[in-house]
């Protein structure tokens, strides 16, 4: 899964960077990517994708035929660029990372609670308004339960993980006494 992350980076970055010069382009990449992704997501698409009789350029003027009017110049470029060096199938980790620096861009992180039970509405906007005031941004939470975790919760922002369960304690003192 890392390799295809390293492989999608550069064109997400190239994509996010092509799509920030055009002003006001940015939410119409993102569509345009999206239903391009949606599309070769489709079983037909992948097979006609990895066939090598059926051709790159074949392939491409297929994808875009199949997008139509929807699918913008710059856009369409990009696309035909990702099938000529036989990436198409890193569309969809682009467009996820595409997202990423689009919410970064417009200052907004999201993180993922884990909670031993359901936290109501007052705990939630507690808790996105402390994460605010740690990371400097707007914060969109996704809120799962785990009863596994005893208490407490954990929060992943990023590549941030705060770990505040009872399951979590409990396995740091049960490492420490081993030591």
């Amino acid at each position: 899964m890392a390799e295809i992350a390293t492989i999608a980076r550069p064109y997400a970055e190239a994509a996010f960077d092509i799509a920030r010069e055009s002003s006001g382009a940015i939410d119409a990449w993102s569509e345009q990517l999206a239903l391009a992704a949606r599309i070769t997501a489709d079983a037909d698409m992948q097979r006609l994708a990895s066939d090598p009789a059926f051709g790159r350029e074949r392939y491409a003027a297929l994808l875009l035929d199949v997008c139509g009017k929807n699918v913008t110049g710059p856009v369409a470029n990009f696309l035909h660029l990702l099938v000529e060096n036989g990436r198409i199938g890193v569309l969809a980790e682009v467009v996820a990372q595409f997202e990423t620096l689009k919410a970064q861009a417009s200052g907004i992180k999201d993180a993922n609670v884990v909670s031993a039970w359901p936290l109501d509405e007052t705990q939630v906007k507690a808790l996105a308004e402390r994460l605010r005031k740690r990371f400097g941004c707007t914060v969109n939470l996704s809120v799962q339960v785990d009863p596994a975790l005893i208490g407490g919760v954990i929060v992943t922002v990023g590549d941030e993980v705060y770990d505040a369960s009872v399951r979590g304690k409990l396995q740091d003192m049960a490492y420490a006494l081993k030591r």
